[in-house]
């Protein structure tokens, strides 16, 4: 079989098992599997494949139709123009997280010395260590629950030579934090746990505590909001991700809690996904 063969074959099969992007799908993992960039392939459509070649192809494609996360096969994820570890130790980084990151880096620009960052819930690292690599004066510190994200945001922080940027601590939200900062983010889970099965076979290869919070899917933001202010600095921001249908219940729940210039943002979908609001 050609490189094109085993696309079209590739590609095929996926769609049967409803992947979506199927074609891109099977062109990462050929290209993962032949240790090339994916652009390369096209060069070689026509090159016949070994049997050796394949093999491991047929490992990769059998977990994909299985609902494996293709970023955990490839062992990676782009997120904001960079690489990212990425394994089932933390939520699979999404578009939207990039959008916020985008948006907190059009909000502030380039930050001084003074500008003190945390990320709570930090998962893999990726807003922490992103606003760490376009904020080189800033003081970053990211906190999470789960050691085992933590481990894998220290990986990425050595991979990207940003160790000594962000600090990373274990942290039930802001249960050890003492410090106070100008701004801080979050990406909490936000899927109600009745929701289990509506959401894909891929979101269920997340870990379920970085994925679904209770009933009402926003409790955890709300601890944030209520346990924030004595961490914010006069005017200080705190910019938070949020589930479709929870920006009208949490900005009405910001306004009791005396925040104040309380926005909402949407994605590049139209979801009204991002709130931002300042305190004191």
């Amino acid at each position: 079989m050609t490189v094109l063969d085993v696309l079209q074959s590739t590609t095929a099969y996926f769609k049967k098992r409803e992947i979506e992007s199927a074609r891109l799908n099977a062109e990462h993992l050929l290209a993962h599997s032949l240790g090339k960039k994916r652009i390369e392939l096209y060069l070689e459509f026509e090159r016949p494949l070994a049997e050796a070649e394949l093999a491991p192809l047929r490992e990769l494609v059998r977990r994909r139709g299985q609902g494996e996360p293709l970023q955990h096969l490839l062992g990676t994820v782009e997120f904001c123009g960079r690489t990212f570890l990425c394994d089932k130790r933390a939520l699979i980084p999404r578009p939207e997280t990039e959008e916020l990151v985008e948006l907190l880096m059009a909000e502030y620009g380039t930050r001084d010395p003074d500008f003190r960052v945390l990320d709570v819930g930090t998962g893999s690292g990726v807003i922490a260590l992103s606003l760490a690599a376009a904020w080189p004066d800033a003081r970053i510190h990211a906190v999470d629950l789960s050691e085992n994200a933590l481990s894998l945001a220290r990986e990425n922080a050595a991979r990207l030579e940003l160790t000594d940027r962000v600090q990373f601590k274990e942290s039930d939200l802001l249960q050890c934090v003492a410090d106070v900062y100008d701004l801080i983010v979050a990406n909490l889970p936000y899927v109600p746990a009745g929701e289990r099965t509506q959401v894909s076979r891929e979101v269920l290869r997340d870990p379920d505590a970085a994925v679904f919070d209770g009933p009402a899917g926003d409790e955890m933001i709300r601890r944030l909001i209520e346990t924030a202010p004595p961490h914010l600095k006069l005017g200080g921001l705190l910019a938070l991700e949020i589930g479709i249908g929870q920006a009208a219940g949490l900005c009405a729940f910001l306004k009791e809690r005396n925040y104040h210039d309380i926005s909402s943002r949407q994605d590049y979908a139209g979801v009204t996904r991002f709130l931002l609001a300042r305190y004191g």
